[in-house]
């Protein structure tokens, strides 16, 4: 890789930079096009029965690069995510270039993750090494389900043949990999997902993300459940599939370092601890987020979700941003509690309360210690138990009081 103003990035090697332990610098990039909308999803996907002109977005992702460059400043970038969506539909060169644009206006060291997500129906080998050689060293799979069955019912366009040869085809490319499950789905037993879990983590991946289904209002599962013709599973139910989650992935040797990630040592997602450490990241593209530190304040930016709309006002105005808000001192304590919280290494009270201008509660904070859902490490860090994790909101409800 290359410095800002060079406007080329080359593969890096297999060694990534260690972690270093701050929040870092992030860039995300959307991609929001996929071959079909499963029926749990939330996120910003759209489905177009035409091609996509991938030239034209790639010139607005540019674009829009540009003015969060400005806004935010010169940076060093500690990780670039590419997600969506389902980011392995775009053409290697399409990677590439937006590669390229990010060193062209941010410093790019060697050795940074540069993480893509895939899913199993559309991964090819050829494509594949393309985007490693575009500067792509760890994807993220949306495997979601080890049997053709539940991957019928969570309207997935792979099955489990295609997910394991996906799985090996980036394990013999990619340095880092990591796949998704989701869990707590209808009628699974916990030796169901004992024996699943098991398998996922036999196929040396060295990241984990293993998500509960969770019934999201707008998807199509939200209009059934609603109906009474989809159960999931009750509260107690999910709290034990949740905590065998953790042993077993613990007994492996990828314990949880997040709430819902998993990871061999070493091999935790850099750029997801950046926003979990509450550092600054650039979003582009349709729906994409952002923290940008400006002094005293942090903004906050939101784009347009409508791709084409979105397209329409970056080629206009040079952004899709249709949301901006400075964040002071007390809002950013605030998110950085809700953020911080979800890892297991907990947050730096000192930072909290340099933003908060004060202290925790001590009798709050007691409370929630001697019920063993807090703790702390030495006089610096707080963070959550895993019971505290099952009910990780209340916790940063009652320590933000």
């Amino acid at each position: 890789m290359t410095s800002a103003g060079s406007g080329t990035l080359s593969a890096p090697g297999a060694t990534l930079l260690p972690d270093t332990g701050e929040p870092g610098f992030g860039i995300y990039v959307h991609w929001p096009f996929c071959a079909a909308k499963c029926p749990y999803c939330d996120f910003n996907s759209h489905v177009r029965h035409k091609p996509v002109d991938q030239e034209r977005f790639t010139a607005a992702f540019l674009k829009e690069m540009q003015t969060m460059r400005t806004l935010g400043g010169p940076k060093v970038v500690s990780s670039i995510f590419m997600g969506g969506g389902t980011p392995s539909l775009m053409e290697p060169a399409t990677v590439g270039a937006i590669l390229d644009g990010i060193a062209k206006y941010w410093h790019v060291p060697d050795g940074i993750e540069i993480t893509m997500e895939a899913n199993p129906s559309s991964v090819e080998a050829e494509r594949f090494r393309g985007y490693r050689a575009a500067g792509v060293n760890r994807v993220s799979m949306g495997v979601q389900a080890l049997n053709d069955r539940d991957l019928k019912f969570l309207g997935r366009l792979h099955d489990v043949a295609d997910a394991l040869k996906a799985i090996k085809l980036a394990r013999e490319i990619f340095p880092r990999m990591s796949f998704d499950l989701i869990y707590a789905r209808p009628n699974q037993t916990v030796e169901e997902w004992e024996r699943e879990l098991a398998e996922a983590i036999s196929y040396a991946v060295d990241h984990l993300s293993l998500y509960q289904l969770t019934i999201e209002e707008g998807t199509a599962f939200y209009g059934l459940h609603k109906a009474g013709k989809l159960i999931v599973p009750d509260g107690e139910h999910s709290a034990v599939l949740y905590e065998a989650t953790q042993e077993i992935t613990a007994r492996h040797g990828m314990p949880a370092y997040e709430v819902s990630n998993h990871a061999r040592p070493g091999a935790e997602s850099r750029h997801n601890l950046t926003y979990w450490r509450y550092g600054d990241y650039a979003g582009i593209g349709p729906g994409a987020h952002g923290r940008l530190s400006q002094s005293k304040v942090k903004l906050a930016t939101a784009t347009e979700r409508n791709p084409e709309a979105w397209l329409e006002l970056v080629e206009r105005q040079g952004h899709g941003m249709i949301d901006q808000e400075m964040l002071g001192y007390d809002e950013q304590a605030d998110e950085l509690l809700l953020m911080g919280l979800r890892l297991r290494e907990g947050i730096d009270l000192v930072r909290w309360q340099s933003l908060s201008g004060r202290e925790l509660d001590p009798d709050r904070e007691d409370f929630l210690i001697q019920h063993g859902f807090v703790e702390r490490l030495g006089n610096s860090r707080i963070r959550c138990t895993p019971s505290g994790m099952l009910i990780l909101d209340s916790v940063v409800a009652d320590l933000a009081s």
